[in-house]
């Protein structure tokens, strides 16, 4: 372990209510330190007679919290020891009544009494501080805690079992090597000697950039599953956009009426399909119109469409007959003004069709969908289409997918760094000067997991994001 970590690592013991706040069965209270146990153990009194401290890491036990004879609350204390614990440390963990007041009672005691208050993600920083895991790992708990659906739970859990740390860790072993290498060879410029096989070294050059580039496309798809996929429903007036949304959500959420323009304003709400989380985003009709507000929503509605993962493009079925050249016309646009989003054509009002007039619309249209958002027909069919299109590639492949923003800029910051090594070496200059690039990329990689020196206001800013107790 570093001194700079070293000189971070604190001895005192910390307390903090490592359940949610409020009245429910039990409550966990959780002290973590190298005097927990012996802290605990002036207030407990062990149903067996037992001595706290004398027990074997790993077990639990029934007695009682006791101050000045008075009893606080039966309780279960669980007991970890150093070094097999979640911190590292000695830790124990009450599980007492779920009563406001017995939790404020048990806190407020131990604080008199050798702890302070943890501060926020302070368990999992001393986690990391001590060597239990990566910072990449350590980020990855605050993920699984505020994972809302079954795809960024999985994303969560494959990050805290160190997925990123595997894709990088070999790669930066051999990395620092060839840095070894050619730092020696600089010792000895004047003798012209070569110790790294610069064909080897090329090769692993090729190898970081893809895999960097790979783990950078990631982050796009990452962020988007982890907050919820952005759909942005566009189309004309009254084609059935905020029925849809309605319908999707089961709630009256979107005004509807036959009115054209009633829809001025975004209008967005999460759904979780077959365990991915979507964002649907109603958007004012798209017309041409003299309306300053009207306009305004439209304006709104293609940025909405920039920033989204998936369009879904509205036509009227009913319409299609007579007006069917403006209809692929502007499906055309859509796809022309958005050609790096994947956009999934959709025609609404098919109850008011004949069989002909459906057959006329999938003829002319390649994956067109149709329903009818007000019936209710079809609907089972696009949510199976929408999740097809999130359940391929990557995610079902369980591959490495970046969501944190800090590990994005650090793999483009790493990039950037080996492409100029890439560069250097192809040019042939001097050893001395892509050495330089390879300290930085093996510094901003290594920034990921924490093996590198990270700035302490770094630190402190992730783990403030946790919740206290955690």
């Amino acid at each position: 372990m570093n001194l700079y970590i070293c000189n971070m690592i604190q001895k005192d013991s910390i307390i903090a209510l490592a359940t949610p706040s409020g009245i429910g069965a039990i409550s966990v209270i959780r002290i973590s330190g190298e005097d927990a146990i012996d802290i605990l153990s002036n207030f407990f009194v062990s149903k067996s007679g037992k001595l706290l401290e004398n027990q074997k890491t790993h077990t639990i036990h029934l007695g009682s919290i006791i101050n000045n004879s008075q009893i606080i609350d039966e309780v279960l204390v669980s007991v970890f020891k150093t070094p097999r614990s979640y911190t590292g440390e000695n830790v124990v963990e009450i599980s007492c009544h779920g009563s406001s007041f017995i939790q404020q009672e048990i806190i407020q005691l131990f604080l008199k009494n050798g702890c302070r208050m943890a501060d926020n993600g302070e368990f999992t920083m001393r986690a990391f501080l001590n060597g239990k895991m990566d910072l990449s790992q350590a980020e990855a708990v605050a993920d699984v805690i505020a994972s809302n659906s079954a795809a960024s739970h999985q994303m969560a859990i494959q990050q805290m079992r160190g997925g990123i740390t595997n894709e990088l860790k070999e790669l930066r072993a051999q990395l620092l090597d060839f840095a070894a290498l050619i730092e020696l060879e600089l010792d000895f410029s004047g003798e012209d000697v070569e110790f790294a096989d610069r064909t080897k070294f090329k090769e692993l050059v090729r190898t970081i950039t893809t895999v960097l580039k790979r783990l950078i496309e990631s982050f796009s798809f990452g962020n988007a599953m982890k907050n919820g996929i952005p759909v942005v429903i566009i189309g004309e007036p009254n084609v059935g956009k905020s029925t849809l949304l309605n319908t999707l959500l089961k709630e009256e959420k979107a005004i509807v009426s036959d009115i054209a323009g009633t829809t001025r304003d975004a209008i967005e709400d999460e759904l979780i399909i077959d365990g991915v989380a979507f964002r649907f985003i109603d958007t004012a009709g798209i017309r041409e119109t003299n309306d300053l507000i009207e306009n305004i929503g439209i304006k709104k509605a293609y940025e909405k469409a920039e920033n989204a993962q998936l369009i879904i493009f509205l036509i009227d079925s009913s319409k299609f007959s007579s007006s069917k050249e403006v209809f692929l016309s502007e499906i055309t646009t859509i796809k022309n003004r958005f050609p790096k989003k994947r956009v999934l054509v959709i025609a609404n009002k098919i109850d008011t069709v004949s069989t002909a007039e459906k057959n006329d619309i999938t003829a002319e249209i390649d994956d067109i969908l149709l329903l009818s958002a007000k019936d209710n027909i079809g609907i089972e069919t696009l949510l199976i289409h929408l999740t097809s299109l999130v359940n391929t590639g990557a995610l079902s492949n369980n591959e490495t997918i970046v969501t944190n923003s800090r590990h994005f800029e650090a793999l483009n910051n790493a990039l950037t760094a080996i492409l100029s090594v890439k560069k250097g070496i192809e040019m042939e200059i001097s050893t001395d000067l892509f050495s330089i690039d390879i300290r930085e990329c093996l510094r901003h990689m290594g920034n990921i997991t924490g093996e590198y020196d990270v700035d302490k206001d770094i630190l402190g800013h992730i783990f403030s994001n946790f919740c206290i107790g955690k």
